[in-house]
């Protein structure tokens, strides 16, 4: 073995020495670090032992408290409610004592009534006795039974109350002849001047305004796909012809023509114009008019206070507003029918809010999709009928022209206010162009008689002024006068109701005090 490799031993001997004893001193070492560390966990034991020990005692102490302050509470309260039950035994006591004593009384008083009672029925037999005895005489004396005495004064008595009664039901009736005729004016004109609702015209065209002449040709589309998809959608004739910046939709049904128009301006506002689009738009347009016919309905119930009515009939109110009747908008008229029986109701002392329901809902037949053969007054009362409204306003719906028996004094309320909506003028068959004319037509006619002045139509036409001079028309003349004109007026003209011609002659003396 030569010296290299004795070196090279040694060496290694040497580092597994000092790697053993270094292992060694380091077993050491970590023993005492864990005895401290075992000794230091021991310690923190012991102290959190310690904690734990006095949080639970001061909880079990507060707890202690808790309890007895709680036990302390129920027991004054089982003393208040022990001394409420003795304070009530007691008083149920009195009140045994008082009951025995108000029985003994009670007792006392039963026997006392007996004996008043046996002493009021010996009295009693007594009376009869002496009763029947004066009836025998009084029949000797009168030669007639006591039965035949009450007849005759019956007999009498009836005589002369009927009598009494038929000349009170005559008084009453001259009194009413005299003054109905007057009465009924002075109501339905107080009526007329408090209701002023406006003229409503409907006609068949509606006009759609457009931004540029361009939008006409993609309402047209390719070959006309677009507009015959419209139309058959709509059910309305759409009219593009070389009016600038309109085109014109026609239709009888003016809820038709509200759909296409606001189709049309869903169509125009989105630019996407195309069949499919058109079905989609009409589609969504029809359920949202039918939500507003809903809303119309229940906006007027609310606004005429007009209450509980079936959902149905509130719809159909709500179609009113598209459909006119001679030009005359059918739910401005029915609004107007129903203030006008409400004031007229009033005023004879009526129920008002029934004659105002009777009013609103009297041509709820015209707007109605079932049985059209039927007249719309038969048909509006079956409906009303069927939404179990009452029989007094079925019976007004019904009899409003007549074609059934009045049964109720709402009734004649009814057809009066619709002969009175119809009849004024500028609601039916006019335009205003044409109303205009007719009363310049009308002060014209007056005008050119000699010595008138001025001329006036007032009060929507029914009442002509006529103003002449003092000088040329004297007192007699006046009268002359007016009944020329209204029979000039008469003649020539055409007119609703009836015209005043009141000719008006005042005498002035002016004077200056310098």
């Amino acid at each position: 073995m030569d010296n290299i490799t004795i070196i090279i031993i040694t060496a290694i001997i040497s580092a597994a020495v000092a790697i053993g004893a270094y292992l060694f001193v380091r077993n050491i070492i970590l023993k005492k670090k864990k005895s401290a560390i075992l000794s230091a966990a021991e310690q923190e034991g012991e102290n959190i032992k310690k904690d734990k020990i006095f949080q639970a005692k001061e909880k079990f102490l507060q707890l202690k408290s808790e309890h007895e302050a709680y036990i302390n509470e129920k027991n004054a309260q089982m003393q208040q409610q022990e001394n409420k039950l003795k304070q009530r035994e007691l008083y149920l006591n009195q009140q045994n004592s008082d009951i025995g004593r108000r029985q003994k009384e009670v007792e006392t008083i039963k026997e006392n009534l007996k004996v008043q009672l046996d002493l009021l029925n010996k009295k009693g037999d007594e009376y009869e006795k002496l009763r029947d005895q004066v009836i025998v005489k009084l029949e000797e004396v009168a030669g007639m039974t006591a039965a035949d005495a009450k007849n005759q004064l019956v007999e009498t008595m009836k005589a002369e109350a009927k009598t009494e009664a038929m000349s009170y039901i005559n008084d009453v009736m001259d009194e009413a002849r005299l003054s109905a005729s007057k009465e009924a004016k002075r109501i339905v004109i107080n009526t007329i001047q408090r209701t002023a609702p406006e003229t409503a015209i409907e006609n068949a065209v509606t006009v759609f305004n457009i931004d540029s002449d361009e939008i006409k040709g993609r309402i047209i589309g390719r070959e006309g796909r677009n507009i015959r998809a419209l139309e058959a959608a709509t059910g309305v004739e759409i009219v593009v012809d070389d009016t600038p910046e309109a085109i014109l939709l026609s239709a009888f049904d003016p809820i038709r023509r509200e759909v296409a128009r606001l189709a049309l301006h869903q169509l125009v506002t989105d630019g996407r114009i195309h069949p499919a689009r058109i079905e989609e738009v009409v589609a969504k347009v029809q359920k949202q008019l039918e939500e507003e016919i809903m809303e119309t309905g229940k906006r007027t119930c609310i606004d005429l206070g007009v209450h509980g009515l079936h959902v149905e009939l509130i719809r159909l109110i709500g179609r009113m507003k598209y459909r006119s009747s001679y030009g005359q908008n059918l739910l401005q008229h029915s609004r107007e029918v129903a203030n006008i029986c409400a004031t007229m109701a009033s005023e004879l002392g009526l129920n008002a809010k029934m004659a105002k329901r009777a009013g609103l809902l009297h041509d709820i037949g015209k707007v109605s999709e079932e049985d059209p053969e039927l007249p719309h007054a038969i048909l509006g009362m079956k409906i009303a009928e069927k939404y179990k409204e009452k029989p007094e306003i079925c019976n007004a719906i019904g009899s409003h022209h007549e074609e059934v028996e009045m049964t109720s004094l709402i009734a004649p309320l009814v057809l009066v206010s619709d002969a009175i909506s119809g009849a004024r003028p500028g609601a039916r068959r006019e335009v205003i162009e044409s109303y205009i004319k007719r009363l310049k037509d009308m002060e014209g006619i007056a005008l050119a008689y000699p010595g008138v002045t001025k001329t006036y139509a007032i009060q929507a036409g029914r009442e002509l002024r006529v103003i002449v001079g003092a000088e040329e028309v004297d007192d007699k003349q006046c009268e002359e006068l007016s009944t020329e004109i209204a029979k000039k007026i008469q003649d020539e003209m055409v007119y609703p109701g009836q015209v005043k011609i009141t000719v008006i002659r005042e005498t002035r003396s002016v004077a200056f005090a310098k």
